[in-house]
C-alpha cells in the first residue's frame, strides 16, 4: 500500500527547531523520501530471524544452506594462500562486469544445465539478489506489470515492489507454471493495454512451491513469452540441487535473446561470499554493467578470487553431489513427518531444492497462527509472504535444508500440535482462535 508523504502544516523556522530535533514527529524526514519508498515493507522471513535463531526453536523457516558439509579446513588453507600470494590483487578494485577468468569458470558451471554462452555475456553481481534488482531497475517503470508465479519468491516481490511494479500472479500446478494460464493472463493484460515488462520464474525446485517446470512445458513457456514480446527473467539458484535426475535444460537454452538467466553460488557453495551472476543478451548486458557500476562500482575481488580458487582446486561437482544427498535425506524426513503428524494437511513433494509448500486444513490462517507456533518453539513462513496481493493465508513454506532430520521431525511434531489445537477451536466454535474463521483458497501448486 502506498502512503502519501505527510507535511507539516507550516514548517518551523530552522533557528527554532532543527530538522532532526527529537519529538517533532516520528520521522522528521518523512516528507523527503522518494515516492517508491512508501511501498517498501520488511520481509516476513527476515523478521523471523531473531526468534528462529534461538537454539530452542526448531526453525523450518529460513533457507540457509548446510555449510557444515563444506571442506572448511581446505577452504581456509586456500584462502590463506590466496591472500599471501595474490592479496594485493584480491583486496583491490576490479572490473565492473567481474573478472573474465572467473566468468569463464561460471560458463563451466552453467554447462551442467546445457547453457552455452560467452564470458562476455556474464555479469558478476553481489548475489543473484542484486541481479534481480539491476534487471528490474533497467526495465521497470512505475505501473509496469511483472508477471510472476503464484506463489513467488519473497525477495523478488520486494524488489518489484520497490520499483513500483504491478505484480500479476499466474498459477502453478505440480508441473510448474501453467502455460494456458500464462497465455490467458498475457492476453487479458494486452487487451487492457497494460505494459508487461518481465515474466519472473523460478523453474527448478521452486521457492516456495517446491515444484519444477516440466521439460514439456519449458519450450511452451518460452514460445508464449516470445509471441507477447515479454522478456523472461529466469532465477535459478537451486538448479544443480536435484535429488533424482540430471538438471533439465534452462529456459535460456531455448531463446538466449529472450531470457535473462540468474545464477548464484549461495546455495551450491556459500552465501557469505555474496556472489551471483546474470547472463543477458549483448545490449541488455551493457546496461546491466552500467547499472552495476553505479550501484557498487565493482563486485568484490576477494569473493570472486576465493570462489575461483575453490572451483579450480576443489572437487566442486563432488561437493554439490554431497549437498544433494544431505538435502534428499532431509526432504525425506520432512515428507515422512508431515505424513505421520499432519495427515490433515497437504503438501508438495519436491524433487530438489530446499522447500515444501503446505496447505493447511480449511479454516486456518498460517499468518495468524504463527505467534502460537513460535510459543510452541517452531517457526515457519506464512504463505502471504509469497504473494503480492494478500493471497496465501492457508499456506506455509517449510524449509528442510538447515535442520537435521531429527530436528525436522521434532519441528513438524510441534507444528502438528498447534494445527490440531486450532482445528479443535474451529470445530468447537466455528472459528479459529487465531484466524477468525477466514479460510482462503489461494492458487498454488497441486498438493499430494
Amino acid at each position: 500500500m502506498n502512503v502519501s508523504p505527510q507535511h507539516s502544516p507550516e514548517p518551523a523556522a530552522a533557528a527554532d527547531i532543527p530538522a532532526s530535533a527529537p519529538g517533532t514527529r516520528l520521522d522528521p524526514w518523512l516528507s523527503h523520501y522518494a515516492e517508491r519508498t512508501y511501498g517498501m515493507k520488511a520481509s516476513e522471513i527476515r523478521a523471523l530471524f531473531a526468534v528462529a535463531n534461538r537454539p530452542e526453536v526448531v526453525s523450518l523457516a529460513g533457507g540457509m544452506p548446510f555449510l557444515a558439509g563444506l571442506p572448511l579446513e581446505t577452504i581456509s588453507e586456500v584462502t590463506a594462500k590466496l591472500l599471501s600470494e595474490r592479496g594485493a590483487v584480491a583486496l583491490q578494485y576490479g572490473s565492473g562486469q567481474g573478472e573474465e577468468s572467473f566468468r569463464e569458470q561460471i560458463l563451466e558451471v552453467m554447462r551442467e544445465e546445457h547453457i552455452r554462452a560467452h564470458a562476455d555475456d556474464v555479469i558478476v553481481t553481489t548475489g543473484s539478489q542484486q541481479a534481480l534488482d539491476l534487471v528490474t531497475r533497467i526495465f521497470v517503470d512505475p505501473g509496469d506489470v511483472v508477471v510472476a508465479e503464484a506463489p513467488s519468491y519473497v525477495g523478488a516481490l520486494g524488489v518489484f515492489r520497490s520499483y513500483q511494479a504491478d505484480v500479476v500472479h499466474v498459477p502453478m500446478d505440480a508441473n510448474g507454471l501453467v502455460p494456458e494460464a500464462l497465455e490467458h493472463t498475457l492476453s487479458e493484460l494486452a487487451a487492457e493495454g497494460r505494459t508487461v515488462k518481465l515474466l519472473y520464474t523460478v523453474p527448478n525446485f521452486h521457492n516456495p512451491g517446491g515444484v519444477t517446470l516440466s521439460a514439456e512445458r519449458r519450450p511452451q513457456i518460452v514460445e508464449i513469452a516470445q509471441r507477447y514480446g515479454v522478456l523472461i527473467l529466469e532465477d535459478n539458484p537451486y538448479g544443480l540441487l536435484g535429488f533424482d535426475s540430471d538438471p533439465l535444460p534452462a529456459l535460456h537454452t531455448y531463446d538466449p535473446d529472450g531470457v535473462i538467466y540468474l545464477g548464484s553460488f549461495s546455495k551450491t557453495f556459500a552465501p557469505g561470499y555474496r556472489v551471483g551472476w546474470a547472463v543477458a543478451p549483448h545490449a541488455v548486458r551493457e546496461r546491466l554493467v552500467l547499472a552495476a557500476e553505479s550501484a557498487i562500482l565493482c563486485p568484490s575481488m576477494m569473493s570472486q578470487m576465493s570462489i575461483s580458487t575453490y572451483l579450480a582446486t576443489c572437487d566442486w561437482r563432488g561437493q554439490v553431489k554431497e549437498f544433494r544427498e544431505v538435502y534428499r535425506e532431509r526432504r525425506d524426513a520432512m515428507v515422512s513427518a508431515l505424513a505421520e503428524y499432519l495427515p490433515m494437511a497437504s503438501w508438495t513433494n519436491p524433487a530438489g531444492g530446499f522447500y515444501t509448500w503446505v496447505r493447511l486444513p480449511e479454516g486456518l490462517d498460517a499468518q495468524d497462527m504463527l505467534p502460537r507456533a513460535v510459543t510452541e518453539l517452531v517457526a515457519y513462513v506464512p504463505g502471504t509472504a509469497f504473494y503480492a496481493d494478500d493471497q496465501g493465508k492457508q499456506f506455509m513454506r517449510l524449509s528442510y535444508c538447515y535442520p537435521t532430520a531429527e530436528r525436522i521431525r521434532e519441528g513438524v511434531r510441534r507444528l502438528a500440535g498447534v494445527v490440531t489445537s486450532e482445528l479443535e477451536l474451529v470445530q468447537m466454535f466455528g472459528t479459529s482462535g487465531t484466524t477468525g474463521g477466514r479460510g482462503v483458497h489461494a492458487p498454488a501448486p497441486d498438493q499430494n
